[in-house]
């Protein structure tokens, strides 16, 4: 059956958008969005759907609106929404394997596409986002910085469609290292980045494919002590 497109999925889409972005670390707490005006443009859409965007965000935890002369629309700590996300992460059985499931076949699918279709510009992002890695100087820094060279790999892979659905299954884990107690994953991840984009410079689709399954299996058991605790 075909749905008709109403202003209300163009608001919860544009809400989507702003939430993934604050999920992937690309506005991280504390940060204050563009203005109405700008951001509407950028986003391509009318500022009374950016307005109750908004409004969806603001009752959902995620930004706060000030007013006066520092006013604006500022990302929240986020507390209340990651409270509710590990929440639903616990209640609803399964739904935490199944992302990081789908993100497995997803991911480990591009690599290999990018190991056999990536060029010299694919490669310098990807070696400028491992050694951003090796830079970052807090938690927000990393999860922007891991989300850069994943959305990188996507890129190389030369499937839109692929680069989309990654960008959609990422954002759904949240990742909020910043957030929690938590120790730092940098070099781990970096020494994984490293191995990925070694096979995909080299054109070794089957070790691509190999070094991200693995890559995102730690991720699981990262996540997994986040949402449920540390195990007995």
């Amino acid at each position: 059956m075909v749905r008709a497109v109403t202003s209300q999925t163009l608001t919860q889409a544009v809400a989507e958008h702003l939430r993934t972005l604050i999920h992937h670390g690309e506005v991280a707490p504390g940060d204050r969005l563009p203005a109405e005006r700008e951001l509407a443009e950028q986003l391509g859409v009318a500022r009374i759907s950016l307005r109750e965007a908004i409004k969806i965000l603001q009752r959902d935890g995620y930004v706060q609106v000030r007013r006066g002369a520092q006013g604006g629309t500022y990302v929240t700590e986020l507390h209340e929404p990651l409270e509710r996300w590990r929440t639903r992460m616990r209640t609803q059985a399964g739904e935490f394997d199944d992302i990081i499931d789908f993100r497995i076949a997803l991911e480990t699918d591009a690599a290999r596409l990018a190991a056999l279709r990536r060029d010299r510009s694919d490669l310098a992002r990807l070696r400028t986002a491992i050694n951003r890695l090796g830079q970052v100087d807090g938690r927000a820094a990393f999860r922007l910085t891991d989300a850069q060279f994943h959305g990188a790999l996507a890129r190389a892979a030369r499937n839109l469609r692929l680069e989309t659905a990654i960008e959609s299954a990422r954002g759904e884990l949240f990742s909020p290292h910043d957030l929690l107690p938590f120790v730092d994953p940098v070099e781990e991840s970096k020494r994984d980045h490293q191995e990925i984009y070694r096979a995909v410079r080299d054109g070794d689709a089957d070790a691509a494919a190999t070094a991200m399954r693995e890559h995102i299996e730690r991720t699981r058991h990262q996540l997994r002590e986040i949402v449920f605790g540390p195990p007995p």
